[in-house]
């Protein structure tokens, strides 16, 4: 993998979508799309400050700009429901509908507990379209012991959807 471009909404949870992009390798080239929502829950969970995704026109924009993998963690229902009905009106969606028809990967980590039958629908429609719908959800044979433990785990999981080699994590082996 050479390119991958990652979304963070507006769901609880982007410091997970930021530990992600701190355990991709270095040789991957790296585009990061941050909405507006994600940019005020952030705010509020890290104080941090981060861009928005107003630049519509941007190179991510664009199917002629070539790029291995898109990956949306958090993923907010919203932005869900925006991909699902084609609705491309700020970069982050705009991204992910290049995404779908260019046939690229596109992973989506929903964030959101329980999930309503309207955000099951969609994201029973995308997976019909290949898209991952990969939550963050532990597999407790991992045997997390921290929170970090915990987090390597399901970016291990989301690297082996995306095709990216990693060691995050101890396998499973079998009893």
């Amino acid at each position: 993998m050479k390119r991958i471009i990652v979304g963070i909404s507006g769901a609880s949870g982007v410091e997970l979508g930021l530990s992600f992009i701190k355990a991709l390798p270095k040789e991957i080239e790296k585009y990061i799309i941050v909405s507006d929502h994600a940019k005020i829950v952030f705010e509020k969970e890290s104080n941090t400050f981060l861009l928005d995704d107003e630049n519509i026109g941007a190179v991510t924009a664009s199917g002629s700009f070539k790029t291995d993998a898109m990956a949306i963690i958090p993923c907010s229902m919203n932005t869900l429901a925006k991909i699902t009905h084609g609705i491309a009106d700020n970069l982050l969606t705009r991204t992910a509908a290049v995404m779908i028809k260019e046939k690229r990967p596109l992973l989506l980590a929903p964030r959101e507990m329980p999930f309503s039958a309207i955000a099951l629908e969609n994201m029973l429609k995308l997976s019909q379209l290949g898209i991952h719908i990969a939550p963050p959800v532990m597999g407790y044979y991992a045997k997390a012991g921290t929170l970090e433990d915990m987090e390597n785990f399901l970016i291990g999981k989301w690297f082996d959807l995306l095709g990216i080699e990693h060691n995050l994590f101890q396998r499973w082996e079998g009893a």
